[in-house]
């Protein structure tokens, strides 16, 4: 049986939910919990007990001897309720390896109800009753008589419908206290793969629709930029620098600045031809909707420094007698969040430069003898059409072992000319003209190059890894023109400078003050390096591929301050992993990038962006310096009031990306956005923004893993929900006697649960025996460029049963699949799952799964007991393989930044099942990490104090 989603749909974000009548009485706090909570049991563990102190992060609840018995005598000052029913008597008992036994037999059977000083009693009436619950028209339900009422004793209410216009009832995604309920006795029979939650009533909120972007704003603001280019953490600027020291999460904006246009829209773009790009003379802000015109159309006033302007005679147009420009409609500058303008030469430190790509290759023995160079070489020339930037890009190869390879491309030639250099101290061009090459030019002889390469090396034993000369090397080729520098790395790097030491396994430096030091580059060669690629105007991407330890956090930062990206592929075998890396590169190679950018956000009176997060590197306090961006990537940034107390009532903000395009036009990309200023907290709080708020601190949280154990990091998420919701629960618990109860707004009812998410992600979970340290972090680089959805999906996977829809028609399946909570008691021993995190595919096939389903979708019998990690997932000539891949397909289709690589695994088969599946189920508890009712119940506690 398939347990509920606990996902009810509440209220439009967009809605007030706080607004009231002046004169009437104060509202109800929004999305306020009311009523029991009777959390799902946990095998062999009890919960914890009310008042009690709350435990760190990652402290693990202490197994239950035997059946649950209740609290001690001496902690039960009130007379029990009725023990509560047995949730699962009128089910029949699973079939399969997980039934259970006899209910009189085993250690958690059913014991009678207990005889005694605590038999059943009438509740308590004393001094410390619970008070009636407040008869206002939001109210949730009876509140229990007693502090261990039983869920029966207060059944589940809904709330009446309000009218418009009057504050939101709460919803039942809502998470009322559990500090004044008994939990019921542990069932054996109910912790079967498939099993019903105990108390569907109470579900709890998960995102399993995913990103919910923030339209509703531009309802009130529609002449605001797109919320995919940019979204603030909250869309009410605080007025007081009070306000932000109440508010505890982060105060910022994520920026996207090249994203796909929402509907297919292509971005405007405008020619202001002799008239200049039209800019503020003092904040060089952009002209854009949110400017006003004065004197007639003569002079028009800067949004963000209110400084009036004069007009340029080319763009002078009267007004109508509002005020308004009569050609508004008709220019897209004025009337859309974001628009293109054509830079002039002024904005020119140099022609522009055509599309580079520069490809500096490995070729020791694991490069081989793993199947990497022929998969690289057969990539790179199916793409070599697609190349951005025809006729003007420009190509060149580098290989490397021990020694330095330079291949000649001279247009002249038939076959390109190999040019070996030892020595590796002074590293030096032999033949500098013609090592980049323009491709059409020498077309011919790069192909022939890529057609070889595979053969050239093919019985090549060299072990060792010249990195750091072949990087001076490619630096000296590039430094003229800048482009892109691919690096294809399968050893860590061994001779010459940049050689680096193996330290991953340096197990004594966890939970020490040293612990980060093994996250941040061991080198500062690397980070050099970085910043004369930058000032030179070259990207670089690091393609990792080593079976062993390969240093990305040294590597990596190639990569995070020229704007690139890091690609790990951990124990490259071409068979398994060739997919993944011919999508990729693709991609990588053949995306619109923007060339040569900076960008910078400008911010209106009061307020200023201070940090930021992502892949670039700061060239002044505000102006980031990005060789080359595209449409994968994203930035986070935080903001701060210049002023004790806000003097306006609306703050604009303006996103500017001045870049070269692959056709060598120099552009100007602008998005415009305005939020107002408010003094309630309240309304902070309403228009929060969860996607943006979990982007901005899952950057934040990597970047502080660098310089803090990764224990501490968990431990400042947790306070920082802590505070926040602490602090919206003071603004109503008088009003409103909410007693124990746990609120938050409705704005942020995913919030805990996403936060749990960032602590259990590759990049930040558990010590040295849960995750490699190459895999965090790769995982790390990947989570500070993500855009706001994939992120999300990133540490929130998607989680679909297949078995149920594979029978369908094929129009019908995309419609049918649906996401479930990522907890075991979602997985059903004959069902088949598919879980998505955006990086991989994992097929969980259920125990009892029929065999014959099992031969249709892969190809083959289990009855042997293949090795299922070496199974490539192929199309079969019957219905059930096709539905399969067409599934697998239209996932990938809908991302396509990356090609999930596909994983097999089996219920049972351990450990590969728990590393691949059991540690992406987030909601559960795993080694010394709490489950997510656990950590609700933690986060209600220390909310109390």
């Amino acid at each position: 049986m398939q347990p509920p989603m606990g996902n009810e749909r509440p209220p439009p974000p967009g809605r007030p939910v706080s607004a009231f009548v002046p004169g009437a009485a104060v509202p109800p706090p929004p999305f306020a919990a009311g009523g029991p909570f009777v959390p799902p049991p946990r095998q062999g563990a009890l919960l914890p007990q009310p008042g009690a102190a709350a435990p760190p992060f990652g402290a693990a609840q202490p197994a239950a001897m035997g059946g649950y018995r209740g609290p001690p005598p001496s902690q039960v000052p009130f007379a029990a309720a009725p023990p509560p029913q047995r949730p699962f008597t009128s089910a029949p008992p699973p079939q399969g390896p997980f039934t259970s036994a006899p209910p009189s037999q085993g250690p958690f059977a059913s014991a009678p109800p207990p005889q005694g000083p605590f038999t059943s009693a009438r509740p308590s009436q004393g001094p410390f009753t619970s008070a009636p619950p407040t008869q206002a028209p939001f109210a949730a339900g009876p509140l229990p008589q007693g502090p261990f009422a039983a869920s029966a004793q207060a059944p589940f209410r809904p709330p009446p419908s309000s009218s418009l216009g009057q504050p939101q009832s709460p919803t039942r995604g809502s998470l009322p206290a559990p500090n004044y309920v008994r939990p019921p006795p542990l069932q054996s029979q109910g912790f079967y793969p498939g099993a019903q939650p105990v108390n569907p009533q109470f579900p709890m909120s998960r995102p399993l629709d995913g990103d919910e972007e923030p339209v509703k704003l531009l309802e009130a603001y529609p002449l605001n930029c797109h919320p995919r280019y940019f979204r603030l953490t909250t869309h009410a600027i605080p007025a007081s620098q009070s306000l932000v020291s109440r508010w505890h999460l982060p105060l910022g904006a994520v920026v996207h600045p090249l994203a796909e246009s929402p509907n297919g829209e292509e971005v405007p773009v405008i020619n202001f031809g002799s008239a200049g790009v039209i800019r503020c003379r003092r904040c060089r802000t952009y002209i854009n909707p949110y400017a006003t015109f004065a004197d007639a159309g003569r002079k028009w006033r800067c949004n963000l420094c209110t400084l009036l302007n004069d007009v340029p005679g080319e763009y002078f147009c009267a007004l109508d007698a509002s005020g308004r420009r009569y050609d508004t409609d008709q220019r897209p500058e004025l009337s859309k969040g974001t628009v293109e303008f054509v830079a002039p030469t002024e904005y020119m430190v140099r022609p522009p430069m055509p599309p580079s790509y520069f490809f500096l290759i490995d070729v020791s023995v694991s490069a081989v003898r793993s199947g990497l160079l022929e998969v690289v070489a057969k990539t790179i020339k199916s793409c070599l059409d697609e190349l951005p930037g025809f006729p003007r890009t420009q190509i060149g190869f580098l290989t490397f072992d021990s020694t330095l390879h330079f291949h000649n491309f001279k247009s002249s030639l038939s076959q390109p000319q190999m040019m070996v250099v030892a020595d590796l101290d002074d590293v030096f061009l032999p033949l500098p003209d013609d090592l980049l090459v323009n491709l059409v030019d020498s077309r011919h002889v790069v192909e022939s190059f890529l057609d070889s390469l595979p053969n050239m090396f093919h019985d090549n034993v060299n072990v060792e890894s010249a990195l750091g000369p072949a990087l001076k090397a490619a630096f000296m080729v590039m430094s003229q023109i800048g482009g892109k520098l691919l690096v294809f790395q399968s050893t860590l790097p061994s001779l010459g400078i940049g050689r680096l030491r193996l330290r991953g396994d340096d197990v004594r430096a966890y939970g020490t003050d040293k612990e980060h030091t093994l996250r941040v580059p061991e080198d500062p060669f690397y980070k050099q390096m970085a910043a004369e690629f930058t000032k030179n105007q070259i990207a670089v991407d690091i393609f990792s591929f080593s079976e062993k330890y390969s240093d990305i956090a040294s590597l990596g930062s190639l990569a995070k301050y020229t704007g690139g990206q890091v690609y790990h592929y951990p124990s490259f075998q071409a068979a398994t992993h060739g997919d993944k890396l011919k999508h990729e590169l693709s991609r990588d190679l053949t995306r619109e990038t923007a060339w040569e950018s900076v960008m910078r956000i400008r911010c209106g009176k009061g307020v200023r962006f201070t940090t930021y997060h992502g892949h670039f590197m700061l060239r002044s306090t505000d102006l980031l310096a990005l060789p080359a961006v595209d449409s994968d990537k994203a930035f986070g940034m935080q903001l701060s009031l210049e002023e004790t107390l806000m003097t306006t009532q609306t703050v604009y903000f303006q996103v500017a990306l001045l870049y070269t395009s692959s056709s060598g036009e120099r552009r100007i990309r602008v998005h415009t956005a305005a939020a107002p200023v408010v003094t309630d907290l309240s309304e902070m709080y309403r228009q929060a923004d969860t996607g943006a708020i979990v982007s901005l601190l899952g950057r934040i949280a990597v970047e502080n893993s660098l310089s803090d154990k990764l224990d501490s990091v968990r431990q400042q998420l947790q306070l920082k929900l802590v505070r926040s919701l602490k602090e919206y629960r003071n603004l109503y618990v008088v009003q409103h006697r909410i007693g124990g109860r746990l609120i938050f707004p409705e704005s942020l009812r995913f919030l805990p649960l996403y936060i749990l998410a960032i602590c259990k992600s590759l990049a930040l979970r558990g010590g040295y025996a849960d995750v490699s340290l190459d895999e965090r972090c790769a995982a790390g680089f990947s989570m500070m460029i993500l855009p706001v959805k994939r992120l999300l999906n990133f540490v929130y996977p998607s989680l679909y049963r297949l078995d149920e829809v594979l029978t369908m028609e094929p129009n019908k399946i995309d419609t049918s699949l649906k996401r479930l909570p990522l907890t075991m008691q979602c997985l059903h021993t004959g069902g088949l799952y598919l879980l998505d995190d955006g990086f991989n595919f994992i097929v969980w096939l259920g125990r009892m799964l029929p065999p014959e389903l099992v031969s249709n979708i892969l190809g083959i019998s289990l009855a042997n007991f293949p090795d299922l990690s070496k199974i490539q997932l192929r199309e079969c000539d019957n219905e059930f393989s096709r539905n399969f891949m067409k599934i697998l397909k239209n996932l990938r289709e809908k991302d396509p930044s990356c090609q999930q690589l596909c994983r097999v695994v089996r219920q049972g088969e351990q450990p590969r099942e728990g590393f691949l599946m059991l540690s992406n189920l987030v909601e559960d508890q795993m080694a010394a990490t709490s489950s997510y009712v656990d950590w609700i119940q933690q986060i209600h506690r220390q909310t109390q104090g």
